[in-house]
């Protein structure tokens, strides 16, 4: 059996769904995964928007919150988005997967482009470039034209395309169900083992 990855990178980009990012460093932490974290601006205002959560500006003020948050040591590290020295930022220290989640179509855009120019963007370069999983998770709709090439494009260099879009054969009951769906389905594509909801034809047999 293949061991599991030891340190996946998540990012987290300005789409909405930043509860799909929280959840996602929450289950990697509790498989005992060491989570290399780094968020945009725009994570800060969609997180406050949508849950009242305050993420600080600074690395360190950010990794003592979600510390505490997830009842996490040293298994989580927060990098700046300008740390060009963080070991992220390049294949010669490369973790063993990235999730980007959720993912803007700016951020999109700029991986596909490979224009490099935050940490999140050139950790997803790295991942391209040592052909290791990189795993995008986009929320948005509807898509267009240059949303859908640009997808193709980073498919075409290795990546997964994993929209957001949870599914309801397992009859879920809380925002949390439909949440879990696809986090756990981004584990499945890393290799990360997780029971967080029953699987296809193991739900509502009588």
């Amino acid at each position: 059996m293949t061991a599991g990855p030891r340190r996946v990178v998540v990012a987290w980009s300005g789409a909405s769904g930043i509860g799909y990012g929280l959840r996602l460093v929450e289950v990697l932490l509790a498989a005992g995964v060491r989570v290399e974290l780094v968020y945009s601006a725009v994570t800060q205002v969609v997180a406050r928007q949508e849950l009242d959560l305050a993420l600080p500006s600074s690395p360190e003020a950010a990794a003592t919150q979600l510390r505490e948050r997830f009842g996490a040591g040293e298994a989580l590290q927060v990098y700046g988005r300008e740390a060009w020295f963080a070991p992220i930022a390049s294949g010669s220290n490369a973790a063993d997967a990235m999730v980007v989640c959720p993912c803007s179509m700016g951020t999109l855009a700029s991986i596909a482009q490979g224009l490099a120019k935050n940490l999140i963007d050139r950790a997803a370069d790295v991942m391209l470039k040592e052909r290791l999983p990189l795993v995008l998770a986009p929320r948005e709709t509807p898509l267009s034209a240059i949303h859908l090439e640009n997808m193709l494009r980073l498919a075409r260099a290795g990546a997964c395309i994993l929209p957001a879009n949870p599914g309801f054969y397992h009859r879920p009951q809380r925002v949390e169900d439909l949440i879990d769906f696809v986090v756990m389905r981004i584990c499945d594509q890393i290799g990360v083992a997780t029971d967080l909801l029953p699987r296809w034809g193991e739900a509502n047999e009588d």
